[in-house]
């Protein structure tokens, strides 16, 4: 009768280091992807605040009564959708031009708003500017013939 032998053990010094290179590995390539897509989320976020300052900029130029009041409030308006999607107004530029004699019936009235976007987790002070990108849009409004 043969015997068998029990099975042989196999000394192994590598065991369990599958997990530390998969958690080290899984950071090193996890990090900058989850960074990708702060920064796009954040670009996204800023293109959609410079279409809607800029729509809205220009309905309330248009409805204004005079000049002034209608740069005003075009202004307030730009700068008050940025806040909504938590932008900082410094960021922003608004620039308004008009086709012909501004608030005349039948013209129209451009505002184009450009802004600055910040990086995610980028400092933005002591002379650093986090803003890598800029994003503009540009709405245009006709000044109704009967008002």
């Amino acid at each position: 009768m043969r015997r068998s032998r029990p099975p042989q053990r196999i000394n192994n010094e590598e065991s369990g280091s599958a997990v530390v290179e998969f958690v080290f590995l899984g950071l090193l390539l996890l990090v900058p992807v989850i960074y990708f897509v702060l920064t796009l989320s954040q670009l996204q976020a800023g293109s959609f605040a410079v279409v809607g300052a800029a729509d809205q900029a220009a309905k309330v130029y248009v409805s204004k009564e005079s000049v002034p009041d209608a740069a005003a409030g075009a202004q307030r308006a730009a700068l008050l959708v940025l806040n909504d999607f938590g932008f900082d107004a410094a960021a922003a530029e608004v620039q308004i031009r008009c086709s012909g004699e501004c608030l005349a019936p039948g013209s129209g009235v451009t505002v184009e708003v450009r802004l600055g976007v910040q990086l995610p987790l980028m400092p933005s002070g002591a002379g650093v500017s986090g803003s890598a990108i800029s994003v503009d849009a540009s709405a245009t409004q006709l000044v109704e013939r009967y008002r």
